[in-house]
């Protein structure tokens, strides 16, 4: 900072000595050394606001001005048959040559972008549409509902399948482990059906990045160097593509996008499965997995009961609602009020007495 600063103290007292040396704006020297004082200020003052420019934005100015400047130069050069005695025609060349360079700074700055790597490089790309790719990991071709998803349409482009993720998915097929065969040979089914599925585009990619030796860090490259999109539902390779600037589709959050929307003070029909962990609660699932615990529900155990939601909590492993179940109010009748219907008594059978007041005397 400090050389910095002794810099720019040097350039002003330089500007100002070759003011005073030359003497341009008045002969007499102390006008001179304020000015030349004042035209370092404001050079000093015009690079400290293009330190915040964008390096695109000053090289299309400059490249602008440039341009500017060698036009105003060639039309100044045409109009060689002028009177150049003519104030009018020296006002002109001066007009001509300090508009076509401003004119040229100006747009240059505002179309720095241009100059970015990307878009030059796509000024010389075919204009025709791109291929869009979607790389598949092994945790969403295990899962198996990208098959479901791919049958709908909703995905659509190129599905790219590495070979170094077919060589996972066969190492977990080929396991000792009697649960990870089965998920390996799941996801290769899986891979199967989607490859048969018609109006499906799928591609085994052979890249492969020797110098990585994790499977996630392999397929962020890979989707680098294809301009795609990973497609899983690995929430830390979500994660981690995201701080990398990779683009992903994640199942896991395109299932709770599509969870039905369920409001406090709703009424909903569920099936109680088990009992919760808290007192007297039951516990029940939608059809699309979202568990539902429900207050007052213990003793309805394997019974559709009618229910009142209370609060709904959003979690990154899904939605849970929370309800209460109302019992309806038993209708309970005294005995009092029950009717009483009298039985005829036998044949021969005397009357009962009633029995009569007696006075209190």
């Amino acid at each position: 900072m400090v050389w910095f600063l002794l810099v720019r103290v040097l350039f002003v007292l330089a500007v100002t000595y070759a003011a005073l040396l030359t003497r341009p704006f008045h002969a007499q020297a102390p006008i001179n050394v304020v000015a030349g004082a004042i035209l370092g200020v404001l050079i000093i003052a015009v690079e400290t606001r293009m330190r915040s420019a964008e390096v695109t934005d000053l090289l299309g100015a400059l490249i602008g001005g440039a341009i500017g400047l060698g036009l105003s130069k060639t039309i100044g050069a045409a109009l060689f048959w002028a009177d150049t005695a003519d104030p009018r025609i020296v006002f002109l060349h001066s007009f001509i040559l300090l508009v076509f360079p401003y004119l040229g700074i100006v747009m240059g700055a505002r179309k720095g972008e241009w100059l970015e790597p990307a878009r030059l490089v796509a000024l010389f790309r075919d204009t025709g549409p791109q291929k869009r790719y979607r790389i598949l990991d092994t945790s969403v071709i295990i899962d198996g509902r990208i098959a479901d998803v791919c049958e709908t349409g909703f995905l659509d482009g190129t599905l790219i399948i590495p070979q170094f993720v077919l060589k996972e998915l066969q190492l977990v097929a080929d396991s000792a482990d009697s649960l990870k065969r089965n998920r390996g040979r799941r996801g290769l089914d899986i891979l199967q059906k989607i490859q048969k599925m018609s109006g499906m585009d799928v591609a085994i990619s052979d890249i492969d990045f020797p110098e990585i030796r994790e499977v996630d860090l392999k397929l962020i490259e890979l989707a680098r160097t294809l301009q795609g999109k990973i497609v899983t539902n690995d929430f830390n390779l979500n994660k981690v593509a995201q701080l990398r600037g990779v683009h992903v589709l994640n199942i896991n959050e395109l299932a709770n996008a599509l969870k039905p929307v369920v409001l406090p003070g709703e009424f909903m029909r569920v099936f109680i499965l088990k009992e919760g962990k808290e007192y007297n609660q039951g516990v029940a699932y939608l059809d699309d997995g979202t568990m539902v615990v429900v207050d007052n529900a213990r003793r309805m155990i394997s019974k559709n009961i009618d229910i009142v939601v209370t609060s709904v909590l959003q979690t990154t492993a899904g939605k849970m609602i929370f309800g209460r179940y109302i019992e309806a109010p038993a209708t309970v009748q005294s005995a009092a009020a029950a009717p009483i219907i009298a039985a005829p008594l036998p044949a021969g059978t005397p009357a009962p007495a009633v029995p009569r007041a007696q006075n209190a005397k």
